[in-house]
This record gives C-alpha cells, sequence and structure tokens, in this order.
C-alpha cells in the first residue's frame, strides 16, 4: 500500500470488541443492508430505499483465518473499525452505492470499478444478547481496477485507507500490504458454490422462458482463484461507519442505548460515546 496515503491516528474502538463477541452468539452473521435507489421521475422524493440480508465478511484489513483458503494474504498490518461484504457487480446495490454518492454516477460504465460512497445502513440483530447494532456511513465498492490510477481508485484508497490504523509499521513503510491481494484473498475466503454465484446469470433479468448460457449457469463450483468471469463480477463492500448505535433491550428494566459518533480533528480520529434512553 503507497505510504502516501494518510492514516488517521486512532484510539481503540471502544464497540469493537463486544460487537464481534455479539457476532460470535450467531450461527450466520446476517444483516440487513440498506442502500438509496433513484427514484421514478414522478416521486416525490429523489431516493427511495432498498433492504437485503448480507453476510459480514470481517472487518476491512482484518480478513478471518479460514483453512480453506489458499490465496496469497496480506501480513496484519493494518486494522479497521470499517465492515466489509462481498456481492456481485451486476447487482443494484453496487449501482445504488454511486449513483447517490457525492459524484452522482449513473452511467453502467462509471459503476464497473473502484469508488461509489453513497449513504447506507446496516443492521445487525443478536436475538441471543437482545441487542441491535446500526452501522450509518458510506459504502465503498473494491474492485478489480484497484492497483490503478482512476480517480475512483484514488477516491477509495484516500476514504477508506484514511480510516486503516497502522499496527505493524516497519512492514507499513515496507509497502508490504497490497490492495489487490486483499480483494483476492476475500475471494479465497468464499467458498466454491459462493465463487460460482458470480458466474450465475445476470440477477434480476427475465429469464424468457429459457436455460442460461454455457458460461452462466447457476450452481457452479469455481476453485480458480483467477476466474475470469468470476472474478470480473466480484466485489467487496467496505462500510465506512460515521455512526454505530448498540441498543441492548435484553433486561426491560435496564434498557440502553448508546451511540458512537467518529470524530475527525486533524490527523486524530476518535469515537465518542454518549448513553441514551433505548
Amino acid at each position: 500500500m503507497s505510504t502516501t496515503t494518510a492514516h488517521l491516528t486512532v484510539p481503540p474502538t471502544p464497540w469493537k470488541s463486544i460487537f464481534h463477541e455479539h457476532l460470535s452468539k450467531m450461527d450466520s452473521p446476517g444483516f440487513v443492508f440498506t442502500s438509496l435507489h433513484p427514484a421514478p421521475s414522478n416521486s416525490p422524493t429523489p431516493y427511495l430505499p432498498r433492504a437485503r440480508f448480507c453476510i459480514y465478511r470481517g472487518m476491512w484489513a482484518e480478513l478471518p483465518e479460514n483453512k480453506h483458503n489458499t490465496a496469497p494474504q496480506n501480513p496484519r498490518v493494518y486494522e479497521s473499525d470499517m465492515p466489509t461484504f462481498t456481492t456481485d457487480v451486476r447487482m443494484e446495490k453496487v449501482g445504488e452505492l454511486f449513483s447517490s454518492s457525492a459524484g452522482h454516477a449513473d452511467k453502467k460504465e462509471q459503476t464497473q470499478g473502484c469508488g461509489g460512497g453513497g449513504p447506507c445502513e446496516a443492521v445487525f440483530w443478536i436475538k441471543d444478547t437482545g441487542t441491535q447494532w446500526r452501522f450509518k456511513g458510506s459504502g465503498w465498492i473494491v474492485g478489480p481496477d484497484v492497483e490503478g490510477e482512476t480517480s475512483g481508485v484514488r477516491t477509495l484508497k484516500s476514504e477508506v485507507g484514511r480510516r486503516m490504523k497502522i499496527v505493524d509499521p516497519e512492514k507499513h513503510e515496507g509497502g508490504d500490504w497490497s490492495w489487490g491481494k486483499e480483494l483476492t484473498a476475500h475471494f479465497g475466503n468464499c467458498s466454491p458454490g459462493m465463487r460460482g454465484s458470480w458466474k450465475n446469470p445476470p440477477p434480476g433479468t427475465p429469464t424468457h422462458g429459457q436455460e442460461p448460457d454455457s458460461e452462466h449457469q447457476l450452481g457452479q463450483k469455481v476453485q480458480d482463484l483467477d476466474d475470469k468471469i468470476a472474478r470480473s463480477n466480484f466485489r467487496v463492500v467496505v462500510i465506512k461507519p460515521d455512526e454505530v448505535e448498540q441498543c441492548d433491550i435484553s433486561d426491560p428494566a435496564k434498557a440502553r442505548r448508546w451511540r458512537y459518533t467518529f470524530v475527525v480533528d486533524g490527523e486524530q480520529g476518535k469515537w465518542e460515546t454518549e448513553e441514551l434512553w433505548p
């Protein structure tokens, strides 16, 4: 990773350890991800919410260990408080994160690489702890052009890189960490069946009563980490939260909500905590 990227100095994240402790209670770390979809021309508002279930894939730059993952791994140079999940570039959520961003990219060719940054929310319900976690912030797309020099790549690395806390200064200075390697490692951390889903027919398109073509079959299993079709559709989404809420209703008599807000002062960043009624 380029040492020209500015990294904030950030103390330990106050909510992170308990969040991961709560996630460990779940059979599968699913959550609801919401983005903004451009509204029809006759709508009174410019955007409409769109929600779907996704699977948490760890914090960015902290890929969970997986003995079945044969992809090259980055050393642990950074840590972050930015949740990730994987998706297909052909899914509507990708275009929504571009079209609702400051750049308002609305053409398909503008949404195929890195970038985005549109507003989003992610909500986890941890039944065993009676706790809801809500992440509010922006969603950033990591795509196959991540080692390039496009404006989308530069914006991604600036916005996300700034929140990547350096934990190994020597390897950081040595440039031992690669965005492209991290992207491939995320692909490798998925099961062959999940990798095969990125070779499905285009999501949400009509079947016209026909079978898909030979290269876009359902139920494929991909072993090759460099499969051309699967990798061209594979994306990692990084949620950069500005605010996190933890609402604990496990005991109705002692229910509380905590709001954590990320604030920046120069090159320093920190999470401020406020206790609220639920």
